[in-house]
Order: structure tokens, then sequence, then C-alpha cells
């Protein structure tokens, strides 16, 4: 009895050592930032323009846009949690071909930006993004795409500045519904400072919102993207691109992908 006790206690104190860890890092554990910095717009399409955000607080950010001739809509595109900007290349080529403007950028500690990414700060790194692209000439309305953690982003934006449209690649309901699904026996409602509480938030939204997701995703679980779905209101549209996982070129430029956002935006009168 004695030596249980003894390997039980041991257990529990490397358990609460990891849990104690992933409390202090875990901002590491979450953000995968590429640590940049990017090259200039123009290398990855012709009429890039590098151009720099700043935040409620002062911070500079930088960013790419990709204006389209005689303005109309815009994209601003919110990515996810690792890499930057330049991954998403392929994807402003095809929504240029689409006709619309867009704007990419990366939250501060990505692509080279200063800081240290949160919840809090990924919020204020959206509301700069926005105010910059509202303010462009020609700019008339303005479409929210996020992917991943980005999704997030774009809805906690969408709740204060409501778009002409939503698109959500990817989308989750919770940071710790994700965190769970794949570490079920880290206590992540306790653990986590950054919630990303999308599924308190969609149904406060009233723009058209559509939602693609893919049946092979191993970061975010399909069902999980519906529940999202189900809970937002309408006009709505649900996507399941088959055999596509989380990070697969298909949610770069796949035609799929693409006919959808292009079916979309012109059934909802935004083209």
């Amino acid at each position: 009895m004695r030596r249980l006790v003894a390997i039980a206690a041991v257990v529990a104190l490397l358990a609460s050592g990891l849990v104690a860890l992933a409390w202090w890092q875990q901002w590491r554990l979450i953000y995968y930032p590429s640590p940049g910095p990017v090259p200039s717009a123009v290398t990855a399409l012709p009429n890039g323009q590098d151009v720099v955000l700043e935040t409620d607080d002062g911070t500079r950010l930088g960013a790419w846009y990709f204006p389209v001739a005689g303005g109309g809509p815009a994209v601003l595109v919110c990515h996810g949690n690792a890499g930057d900007r330049s991954m998403l290349t392929k994807l402003a080529a095809a929504l240029n071909g689409m006709g619309l403007s867009v704007l990419l950028y990366d939250y501060r500690g990505f692509g080279g930006n200063p800081g240290q990414p949160s919840e809090r700060s990924t919020a204020s790194d959206a509301r700069a993004a926005q105010a910059w692209l509202a303010a462009q000439p020609g700019v008339d309305k303005i479409v929210y795409f996020g992917e991943s953690l980005g999704a997030a982003v774009a809805v906690g934006l969408a709740v204060e500045k409501p778009p002409a449209a939503l698109i959500l690649r990817s989308p989750f309901t919770t940071l710790a519904d994700v965190v769970s699904s794949h570490y079920p026996w880290l206590p992540a409602r306790q653990l986590l400072r950054d919630r990303y509480p999308s599924i308190d938030r969609i149904g406060s939204l009233h723009m058209p919102l559509l939602v693609i997701a893919g049946d092979r995703d191993d970061v975010v679980p399909e069902s999980m993207s519906r529940r999202l779905y189900d809970a937002a209101n309408e006009p709505k549209r649900y996507v399941v691109v088959p055999g596509a996982g989380h990070n697969d070129a298909a949610f770069l430029d796949g035609p799929q992908m693409i006919g959808e956002i292009r079916g979309f935006l012109s059934s909802t009168g935004v083209t």
C-alpha cells in the first residue's frame, strides 16, 4: 500500500509539473510564428504594396496590400496560429482574380513584427487591419476571411465591426475544445488564458456566413466546425472539402474552395 501511495504521489507531482509548465509556457504551445522578416510584397504578386499598420497601443505591424484596379470590395485575411502572411499568397492571387482587393497582415510576434501574441493582442491587431483597409480609397465593402485560429479572430472582429460577409475556414468552437480534443488529460478550461470563445459570439452576428471545413482535418475536427456553424444565424452555407486536412493546398487556392467563395460572394451581393 505504501508503495502504491508513493507511486501515486510521484505521478501526481509529474502531472502537476507538466500542468504548471503548460501554464507558464502556454503561448508557445498555441502560437507558432515564423521569425521573419518577410520579403517585399512585390516579390509575392506584381501589384503588392508593403504597408504598416499601427495598433491602438502603438505597435507597428507589417502587412501586404494587393489592390485591384477600380476599387470595390476587399478581403481582410486573418491567418492561423503558425507561419506568416507569405503562406497566403496563392489565396490572395485567387481573390484578386475575383476582383477583390486583399490585405494580408501578421499579428505581433509573427513575420518579424514586434511583441508577443495573445487573444487580446490579436484582437487589437485585427482592429488595426480593419481600420486601415476601411480607409483605403475605392474600398466600399469588406469581407473577413479567417482560417483556424484566425477564424476566431475574425469572429471577434465581426462582433465589433460587422463585415459585408464572413468566411471561416476550419473554425473551432473554443480554443479549450481544440486543446481537449488533443490532450484530454489536460484541464484546458482551467489552464488557458486565451479562450477565443467563438461559440459564444457567433449567435450575435447577422451577416452572410460561409463555413468551409475538411473532413480529414486532424487539428480542428470537422464536427467542431459544424457545431459552430449550427450556432450561427442565417443566411449561412456550410461546405465540406472531401479528403482535405488542416494545412492542405485545397485550402489555399483549391478549386472547390475558391469556387464556393466566388459563388457565395456573388449570391450575397458582395461582388
